[in-house]
C-alpha cells in the first residue's frame, strides 16, 4: 500500500483526492498496488466532507510519517509551498506539484533537493492542464531538440476571446461570465495581463533547452486591450485572435514573447476554443506535432497530477532525469524577431502611412479608420514606423 498526502484540499487538491479514490481501482491495476490518501493537509476543517477525518494542520503529521511516500502540493503560491516541498523531499518523499508560480521560480533547487535526497519531484499540472506536455518533453521527444514551441497555456483567456469571436461580446461582459463559470479568479490579473502563460512558457523554455528561463525575462502583454473591432479585421482575414506564447530555440539562447496573435485558419491552433489549451511543437528531427487537451478545470488538472502519483508510484527507489539546471538560459531580444503586423490608424493619417510604409492595401471596415498588414519586418523596425504615425490606434501581430 502506497500513502500519500495531499496538501491544500481547494479546487485542485479536492480534485487529486477525487481522482485517487473514485479510480482507485484503475489506478491499483496500472501501478500494481494500491494507493490510498492519508493525510490532507489544510488550515480548515470539513465537517461532513467523507474524507474530513484525513485533515491534519501541521505540515509535521506528514514529513514524520515514515508511511507516506509521496506528497502533492496543489496549495498553490510561493510561500509555504516552496518549504513544505523542500521539506518533504529532504524528508524522503517523492512530491508532485501543480504549482506553476513555484516551478517557475524554484524548480531547478526543488529538483537539486530531489538529486540529493534520492527521490523525484514531478510538475506535470503545473503547464498545459491535462495535457501531458512535459512528460511527452522529458520521454517520447527526448531524442529531439525542440526548436520550438508555440501554445495556447491560458484556459480562461482562451474562453475569453472564443466568446468575443463568435458571440460579438465586450471584454468585460465575458470575463464577468467567465468569473461566474469559475473559469476566471476574482482577481483575473494573472490569467488576463498574460502572467500565467508566460511562467507556463518560462517552464517549457527550461525544460527544452536544460537551462532555467525567467518569466520575468519574457515579454508579456495580456488581452485586455482586444475589442471588437479587432474581431471583425480577424474575420476580414479568415484568422482568430488568440494569446499565443513562443519559445524559439537557437544555439545562442532563446526568443520569447507572450501577446495576442492573429491566426490564420489553416493552423492548428485556430481552432482551439474554449478553455482548452494546445502546445504546438517542432522538432528538428519529429517536425512538427500538437497535443490538445482541457487547460483548465478541477479535474482535468488533478489527473495531471495523479499521472505524476502514478510515475512516482512505478519508480519508487528510481530517480527519474529531468536536464533542468540553474544555469542561465539566455533569452535574447525578442525586437528582433520577423513578422506580419496589422496596425489600424485612423483615416486622417494615410498620407503618414503611405510614407513611412510605402504602398499598403487598406483594409475598410470602418468610416473613421483602415487597417493594413505590412511587409515582415523586425519588431523594431516596426516599432520606429509606428511612432511616426501619429493616429496609430493599435497593432497586433500576425503568426507564422
Amino acid at each position: 500500500m502506497i500513502k500519500v498526502a495531499v496538501l491544500g484540499y481547494g479546487t485542485v487538491g479536492s480534485g487529486v483526492v477525487q481522482v485517487l479514490q473514485d479510480n482507485s481501482s484503475i489506478i491499483s491495476k496500472r501501478v500494481g498496488e494500491d494507493i490510498e490518501v492519508k493525510y490532507i493537509l489544510d488550515l480548515r476543517d470539513f465537517p461532513g466532507d467523507k474524507n474530513e477525518d484525513k485533515v491534519v494542520h501541521d505540515i509535521k503529521v506528514i514529513l514524520e510519517d515514515p508511511e507516506v511516500s509521496i506528497v502533492c502540493e496543489t496549495m498553490g503560491g510561493v510561500r509555504p509551498a516552496f518549504q513544505f516541498s523542500k521539506d518533504a523531499l529532504e524528508a524522503g518523499k517523492s512530491v508532485c506539484t501543480s504549482n506553476k508560480e513555484l516551478v517557475e521560480n524554484y524548480g531547478p533547487e526543488l529538483l537539486a533537493v530531489a538529486k540529493e535526497n534520492k527521490v523525484n519531484y514531478l510538475f506535470e499540472a503545473s503547464v498545459g492542464g491535462g495535457i501531458p506536455i512535459l512528460r511527452a518533453i522529458n520521454t517520447s521527444l527526448a531524442q529531439e531538440k525542440i526548436e520550438r514551441i508555440m501554445g495556447i497555456l491560458n484556459g480562461t483567456t482562451n474562453f475569453i476571446l472564443t466568446k468575443m469571436a463568435k458571440e460579438g461580446a465586450n471584454y468585460a461582459d465575458v470575463l464577468k461570465q467567465a468569473q461566474e463559470m469559475g473559469y476566471a479568479e476574482r482577481n483575473p490579473e494573472a490569467d488576463v495581463e498574460g502572467h500565467d502563460a508566460g511562467r507556463k512558457i518560462a517552464i517549457l523554455s527550461s525544460l527544452i533547452t536544460g537551462k532555467t528561463v525567467k518569466f520575468a525575462d519574457i515579454h508579456t502583454e495580456g488581452i485586455t486591450n482586444i475589442d471588437s473591432r479587432d474581431f471583425a479585421y480577424a474575420k476580414k482575414l479568415d484568422k482568430s485572435i488568440k494569446l499565443i506564447a513562443e519559445s524559439v530555440n537557437a544555439d545562442d539562447g532563446v526568443t520569447a514573447i507572450v501577446a495576442p496573435f492573429m491566426i490564420g485558419e489553416d493552423h492548428p491552433l485556430n481552432g482551439v476554443n474554449g478553455v482548452f489549451n494546445a502546445v504546438y511543437v517542432t522538432g528538428n528531427m519529429l517536425g512538427d506535432a500538437m497535443f490538445y487537451g482541457q487547460g483548465a478545470g478541477k479535474l482535468a488538472t488533478a489527473s495531471a497530477v495523479v499521472a505524476d502519483v502514478i510515475d512516482l508510484a512505478r519508480n519508487a527507489g528510481k530517480q527519474l532525469p529531468c536536464a533542468w539546471t540553474d544555469e542561465k538560459c539566455e533569452v535574447n531580444d525578442f525586437t528582433k524577431m520577423v513578422r506580419k503586423f496589422l496596425l489600424r490608424v485612423e483615416s486622417t493619417s494615410r498620407g503618414e502611412v503611405l510614407n513611412t510604409f510605402g504602398p499598403i492595401e487598406e483594409i475598410n471596415l470602418f468610416d473613421e479608420e483602415f487597417a493594413f498588414v505590412t511587409a515582415p519586418m523586425t519588431e523594431a523596425d516596426f516599432n520606429k514606423k509606428q511612432k511616426m504615425i501619429k493616429n496609430a490606434i493599435k497593432a497586433i501581430r500576425l503568426a507564422d
